[in-house]
């Protein structure tokens, strides 16, 4: 029995820990993989404050999971299957086991979206990617083509062009959601060159990729750009669906919380890139990682 389980081992599931733990809670944070989730996987924040010459996600969520660790959060490696929130005592089924707990904190982050077009499921993992920071190294000296126009887009984008000779990225608009410092370092860029107005349609190849058809979306005419690789960043989707239909969710599958953070359920809170808010970055996740465990805290002042 726990007195807050923690689903999610990203920005705001590692901070939920240590706010837990420190004031007093049992507290174990249920993860599938690594802790730090997309943070983890990412080159460099620039934009994380206290590193003025930016951090490395892999090195800072290491440090935040060191946190934990040392302020007694209990880490259990698993995926969780289904929970049973309704009562006071609440459940989470993984594979092996029922845990239970007082309260439950669902910081279970997001994934990256997928492009849906032919070739991108027959090649994932032969040249279609979603993680710069995990697969730019094998596209040395090779030309890659990269998908969309935000933050995430423009930055990996920028931190691919280590690696390629050449980086296209395709963007359907000529407007950017991506920072104008970020837009600025990849216009700046030799090695970056743009695609806009234009959407892929098909990732081309036989045994791996061999490059995109893009089609204009203003003449309507296709073309076809050789590459090696594809880095998708078009969005993300919660990773949701363990929840079941006991909490309310957006049309999208994002938890739906008031402004502490609380969900339909008493005792049920929802943290960081998994509920429906306007901004997903580690500052924010951290932000609401500190909430929810306070909420927590004051809920089973109430309960226990």
């Amino acid at each position: 029995m726990y007195d807050v389980i923690i689903v999610g081992a990203g920005p705001a599931g590692l901070t939920a820990g240590i706010y837990a733990a420190r004031g007093g809670l049992k507290a174990a944070i249920i993860e599938l993989a690594m802790p730090g989730g997309q943070a983890a996987s990412t080159e460099n924040i620039e934009n994380y404050p206290g590193f003025p010459d930016g951090v490395n996600g892999y090195e800072l969520m290491n440090l935040f999971h060191k946190q934990a660790i040392a302020f007694g959060v209990e880490f259990i490696f698993e995926e969780v299957q289904t929970l049973e929130l309704n009562g006071a005592i609440k459940k989470v089924q993984t594979y092996d086991r029922v845990l239970e707990a007082h309260s439950i904190i669902i910081a279970a982050g997001s994934k990256p979206r997928l492009l849906g077009v032919p070739g991108e499921d027959r090649f994932r993992g032969s040249g279609v990617s979603y993680c710069a920071t995990c697969d730019g190294a094998f596209f040395k000296g090779k030309k890659v083509v990269v998908v969309g126009g935000g933050d995430a887009a423009i930055e990996e984008g920028s931190y691919l062009t280590k690696f390629a000779d050449e980086v296209t990225i395709v963007h359907r608009r000529t407007g950017f959601r991506a920072s104008q410092i970020a837009m600025n370092r990849a216009k700046e860029n030799p090695k970056i060159r743009f695609e806009l107005n234009a959407v892929v349609e098909e990732i081309l190849g036989s045994n791996q990729v061999e490059g995109v058809r893009i089609l204009n979306v203003q003449s309507k005419e296709t073309r076809d750009i050789p590459a090696d690789g594809v880095f998708i960043y078009v969005g993300t989707d919660p990773n949701a669906q363990f929840i079941g239909e006991e909490i309310e969710t957006d049309d999208r599958g994002y938890i739906l919380t008031d402004s502490l953070l609380q969900t339909n359920i008493k005792g049920v809170y929802a943290a960081g890139d998994i509920r429906n808010t306007p901004l997903r970055q580690v500052a924010t996740a951290v932000g609401d990682g500190a909430l929810a465990a306070v909420e927590v805290e004051k809920y089973l002042e109430n309960v226990k």
